[in-house]
């Protein structure tokens, strides 16, 4: 159905970030992250008390991919 749109004013755009006006059959943004975190990085909340005394994060990986996204487009 079309649509009449006004002014768009675009600041930035994402590496992975889709922007779109108008009529669109798919849109598929594809990305693909490997994340390392150590203990108590991906806590949220109003107080927090994290002890974490020891603690070591292992980024060793052997293997080439992990994830792979070359055919999901």
């Amino acid at each position: 159905m079309p649509a009449i749109v006004g002014i768009a004013q675009v600041i930035s755009i994402g590496t992975s970030s889709v922007f779109n006006i108008g009529d669109v059959y798919k849109i598929m943004p594809v990305a693909s992250v490997k994340t390392f975190s150590g203990a108590g990085s991906f806590n949220t909340g109003e107080v927090l008390e994290v002890h974490n005394h020891i603690s070591t994060t292992n980024t060793f990986d052997q293997d080439m991919a992990d994830q792979s996204i070359f055919l999901n487009t």
